[in-house]
Formats: structure tokens, sequence, C-alpha cells
């Protein structure tokens, strides 16, 4: 929690000055008003605004640490007005015990008690709301930063586990694939399972990276490609296009891989003929645009983009740059579907 206002050092100069005025003010006020001498003058207001500073400070520490959640402004009133009533006390006994000869200054004291009385109690009530209002915004304050990094933190262990769903999406398909190949070819199945332990050894070392760059991606995304290329032999042919601005931009991590397995088995689904997949890394307007591009039978219902890849993507998306359409899908009238990955770009 921030610290009371009434205790740094700024306000401290704020109300030692504010403080000295007022006194001064009030001294002139006895001494050229009332006739009072500077002595007189002097020590009554010395006396009864240094009592009006300590109860500012005894409000203060009170509020601080005790505010009642029901009737707070009942609270406030009884608690200037006992403060008032004791300073008031205070000054009439030692004012007269102070100045016990000057009798007509004894009299105007008396008199002017109840008007010193409600004059302390307007300024001690004020003095009372005003801490009551700055704990209450303090307190909302703080309420709301927590609330905000719980939010950060629900945030980030969402993106986490988005991230760690998607490498056993792709593990399980992989080993299946494996498993079909140690039947019929046990030399690529070997050579599979070299390039994938690669694979997810690479993942491993980027795990904690959210943000990586075009080039380490595409590096991954290579890597992926050549298990998939052992997995589908001459069916698959991957035609790669980055620009060579585009290298040292960011994306998140592990962002690209589900894309490019939803164009390859989309693109593979129920046909045995070899098929291309284009990949086109671009800049347009501070936003790194990737375009995946793969054929489709418009036959089936394999190119919907529901999977749990292009979902897991779009929720990502949202989480960091709370933006839906940053991940849109398209298809063509000769058969090519298109999904455009934008990644906005620090400046």
């Amino acid at each position: 929690m921030t610290s009371n206002p009434l205790l740094t050092r700024k306000t401290q100069k704020t109300a030692a000055i504010l403080f000295v005025a007022w006194t001064t003010a009030l001294v002139l006020l006895f001494f050229y008003t009332l006739n009072f001498s500077w002595v007189v003058s002097i020590a009554d207001s010395l006396i009864t605004n240094t009592l009006l500073a300590l109860s500012c400070l005894v409000i203060s520490v009170v509020l601080r640490f005790y505010q009642p959640k029901d009737e707070i402004v009942l609270f406030v009133i009884v608690l200037a007005i006992a403060l008032s009533l004791l300073i008031t006390w205070c000054c009439r006994c030692l004012l007269t015990g102070i100045f016990a000869q000057d009798h007509t200054y004894v009299s105007f004291l008396n008199l002017s008690l109840v008007f010193r009385f409600i004059v302390i109690f307007v300024f001690l009530a004020w003095c009372a709301f005003v801490n009551v209002l700055w704990y209450r915004l303090e307190g909302q304050s703080e309420m709301q930063e927590r609330l905000f990094t719980a939010q950060n933190l629900a945030k980030e262990a969402e993106l986490n586990k988005l991230r760690h769903q998607l490498q056993p999406h792709f593990l399980f398909n992989s080993l299946n694939s494996v498993y079909a190949l140690t039947i019929v070819n046990p030399k690529e199945a070997g050579t599979m399972i070299t390039k994938l332990a690669s694979f997810l050894r690479g993942t491993l070392k980027r795990d904690d990276e959210v943000w990586v760059s075009v080039a380490e991606e595409m590096d991954y995304i290579q890597l992926y490609l050549d298990i998939e290329k052992v997995r589908f032999s001459h069916r698959l042919n991957i035609d790669i296009q980055i620009e060579e601005d585009t290298l040292q931009l960011s994306l998140p991590g592990t962002l690209l891989q589900p894309i490019v397995e939803n164009a390859i088995k989309f693109g593979l689904y129920n046909t045995s003929a070899a098929i291309l997949i284009s990949i086109l890394v671009s800049v347009e307007n501070n936003l790194l645009v990737i375009r995946v591009e793969n054929p489709f039978d418009p036959e089936t219902k394999a190119t919907d983009g529901t999977g749990f890849g292009l979902t897991a993507i779009r929720r990502r998306l949202y989480l960091l740059f709370a933006d839906n359409t940053l991940l849109q899908t398209s298809s063509t009238e000769d058969n090519k579907y298109i999904t455009t990955l934008k990644i906005p770009q620090k400046i």
C-alpha cells in the first residue's frame, strides 16, 4: 500500500507552509482586528494550530487502521466532535492559565469558545473525510492492481497450457506414423524417430521463450517438415518464400507449426496424389504476415478450420493482442485453402 499523503515529504512541506501561513494570518487577525498584544496573538495562534495539527495526525492514523464498514459518516462526525471538544478545552485551559491576568483576553476567550469549536470541528471533519476518501481510493487502486496481476498470471498460465497442449497433439500423430512405418519401412521409422527427438529437444530448449524471431521459427518449422516428409514421402512438397526483411521480426513461439500441420492434414485428406504446401512470409504495415496455402477437396469438411490447432492459435492470439481477426481462413475457386496469420510488431 502506498504511504499516507500526510506522511510524505512533499505533503509535510506543504503542510508546514500552510501551518505557518494560517498561524500568521491568525496572529495578524488577533493583533490588528482585535487589538491584542503580539504575545497574546502569537500564543493563541500557535497553541490552537499546534493542537489542530496534532488532531489531524491522530485522525489520519485512526482512519488508516480502522474504518467501520457501516456508519462511516457517523464515526467521522463523532471523532471530529470529540477532538474538537478536546482541543477547545485544552486551548481554554492553557491560554487561561498563561494569560490569567489579562481579563479582557480571558473574557474574549470564553465568549469565543463556541465559535472556536465550530471552526475546529469543520476543519477536522473536512480532514477526516479527505482521509477516508484517500484510503478508499488507495484500497481500490490496490485491489485493481491485485486483480490485474491475477489476470496476467491467469493469462500466462493459459498461454502456457495452450503451448503445451499443442505438443502432445503433434506428438500423438507422429507416434502413430512411426508405428505404421515400423511395419512397412523400419529404416524410415528410425529416421523419423531421430528427427522427432531433435524436434522435441528444440521444443524443450525454447519452452520458456514467449517470442521468437522469424528465422528461429522457420528453422523450427523446417525440422517439423522434415519429419512430415519422412511420414508422407514424395506426396508432400513444400514451397517456402521468406522476405529478407522479415527474418528479425518476432512472433509467438510454436504458433506456426499447428497451421502448417493443419495444411498438410487437410491437403492430403482423401487423396493419394502429391500436393504442394506454400508458405509465404512478408511484412505489411508493421504486421508480420504469414500465408499458408494448401489444396483441398471441396466435397469434404476438412477445411472448416475448427480443429484444436487453429482454435488454440486463435485463443493465444486473443490473449496476447485482444484481437480476434489476426487469424483468417479463406478458399479460392481452384480449391486452394489459405490460412493467413498476422502478428503486430513492436514499433
